[in-house]
């Protein structure tokens, strides 16, 4: 696909979503795997995740009568550029290491 380089946020947003999920479940998400590195703002969270819907790479449930929360899930377009993402860093880490050795 020789895409961009994916955001940290859109990244993790992709990962979430490997199965239905809401906003907030995502945003838990993202801190508890960020180690509260990466912080997401409901409002930018919600302009990601409609950016995420217009490119296909995710796409929201049919709503549940019974509840408010709107639940989104991964698509295959979208799996593809998180798997295409995940060598891009895969190369990064290797190229760093390979130069600067393994030390930490």
């Amino acid at each position: 696909m020789g895409q961009f380089a994916l955001t940290e946020a859109v990244y993790y947003i992709l990962l979430s979503l490997q199965s239905p999920l809401h906003g907030y479940g995502i945003i838990q998400n993202v801190d508890a795997w960020s180690k509260g590195r990466v912080k997401l703002a409901p409002g930018t969270l919600y302009g990601a995740l409609n950016t995420l819907l217009d490119k296909k790479w995710i796409e929201a449930l049919e709503e549940n009568p019974e509840s408010r929360k709107k639940e989104y899930v991964i698509t295959e377009k979208g799996r593809s550029v998180l798997r295409e993402e995940l060598d891009r860093l895969r190369e990064l880490v290797e190229n760093g290491q390979s130069i600067l050795g393994d030390e930490k």
